[in-house]
């Protein structure tokens, strides 16, 4: 299974639309998933022309996003389980309010966004991934996404990094 993940794409603001790398590697995906900070129901229409999309509404999303996303979401794929949650909140880091927005639940991977800081780290057995920016990458050097591919309940996670964020 091969699953896309990308976070607070914030369009059209930051993008008019979704950069070229990340649109010539959704066809191939078995699932799409947005970890928050879509900024418009246009995100979602546009990735769904790609595929199956599950996510959650981010800090900056408005009802009409809230009404199509949780604020956090488990999803079962490939034999694994999925937590998907933006990481906003008032106190702790990004990273340690999303582990703590899955605590006490079996999960095996936590997907995060919020911070557009591209990590990928292995914290009590948990993998935890933001997959970073494709069209808003603050102080970070490259534009970024994530590919996830899991096998028989295996996970494997890279980021795809990019220059240019063209259509």
């Amino acid at each position: 299974m091969k699953i896309i993940v990308l976070s607070d794409t914030h369009m059209p603001r930051k993008g008019k639309a979704l950069p070229k790398r990340l649109t010539d590697e959704l066809p191939g995906a078995d699932l799409i998933i947005h970890a928050g900070d879509w900024q418009t129901p246009e995100v979602y229409q546009e990735l769904s022309q790609y595929g199956v999309v599950k996510g959650v509404y981010g800090n900056v999303d408005k009802e009409d996003i809230k009404n199509l996303f949780p604020d956090k979401q488990m999803i079962e794929a490939g034999g694994a389980k999925i937590g998907v949650v933006h990481g906003h909140g008032q106190r702790l880091t990004t990273e340690k309010r999303a582990m703590a927005a899955f605590e006490g639940e079996d999960v095996d991977l936590i997907i995060f966004g919020h911070s557009h800081i591209p990590v990928i780290k292995s914290i009590g057995g948990k993998l935890l991934f933001n997959p970073g920016s494709p069209t808003d990458k603050r102080r970070q050097a490259l534009y970024s996404f994530g590919i996830i591919h899991i096998q028989e309940g295996r996970i494997h996670a890279e980021h795809v990094f990019f220059k240019d964020k063209t259509p």
